[in-house]
């Protein structure tokens, strides 16, 4: 069967982490160690370096992150210490310690100024302070390690947690209209997808070492994603989903955030 390959999880209560947690037994090669903000805040420096040098991990994939991008523009501090400061401890303390990082990031570094899809050669240029803390992080990565995997995905749904396809089932369940906006396009993403693709990455132990995009790879809105939903849930009779031209955020968002390997 091969040597047992310890994973260490941060952010283990998220979506992401939710569903590595689920589809870990598909892999018996893979001892996960689940640590959610309780048992390992990633923004604790001494933390951090305890637990990888406490652990003898062989990696570990950072799935902690701060997440909500209209809270970012306002607390932009916030958003750089859980996404680039932590980022750069947990980069240090893996290097001095052998492990591998496995580090999830985002379609928001790019402007969405692009005609096409994103690849991990494009340069980003984020617009929003969320885009901009994942950005900082992945530098930190890149400057301090030689072994790891930035993969950046978009648009991330599950079962689990708040996110845009429990929004709309929820929505659709109450009847009425659901106004969603068509001012962006992007692939969503199935946690459950992304996680398998991780857990492969590790398992087969991979060494293309850099910048990863993965996502389902069906470019769409947020209008058509609702309507997808729907679709799929046959609940297409129960609400009524019409295009909002009027949606405003605090937070500037790229049009075009369509990412391609």
């Amino acid at each position: 069967m091969g040597k047992m390959l310890k994973v260490l999880v941060t952010g283990a209560n998220g979506q992401l982490g939710r569903c590595l947690e689920k589809h870990s037994g598909e892999y018996p090669r893979l001892q996960l160690d689940l640590r959610d903000k309780a048992t390992l805040d990633i923004t604790s420096k001494a933390r951090i370096h305890a637990a990888l040098r406490e652990g003898v991990f062989d990696y570990c994939i950072n799935a902690a992150a701060y997440t909500a991008v209209e809270a970012a523009e306002r607390h932009p501090e916030q958003a750089r210490a859980v996404n680039a400061t932590a980022v750069k401890h947990l980069a240090g303390a893996c290097s001095e310690n052998g492990v591998c990082l496995v580090h999830i990031s985002t379609d928001y570094v790019f402007d969405g100024l692009k005609v096409g899809a994103y690849t991990p050669a494009d340069t980003p240029n984020p617009i929003n302070a969320y885009g901009r803390s994942k950005w900082e992080g992945e530098k930190h990565i890149q400057a301090m390690m030689e072994r790891y995997f930035i993969v950046r995905t978009s648009w991330l749904y599950s079962e689990y947690g708040e996110n845009f396809y429990r929004k709309i089932l929820a929505k659709a369940a109450s009847g009425g209209t659901i106004r969603v906006t068509d001012a962006q396009r992007g692939c969503p993403t199935d946690a459950n997808h992304l996680a398998v693709y991780l857990l492969e990455l590790i398992a087969n132990g991979r060494t293309d070492y850099g910048i990863h995009h993965f996502t389902d790879g069906e470019p769409m809105t947020w209008f058509e994603f609702a309507l997808k939903i729907l679709k799929e849930n046959n609940m297409e009779g129960q609400a009524r989903v019409v295009r909002d031209h009027k949606s405003r955020s605090f937070a500037a968002r790229p049009a075009n955030s369509v990412l391609s390997a």
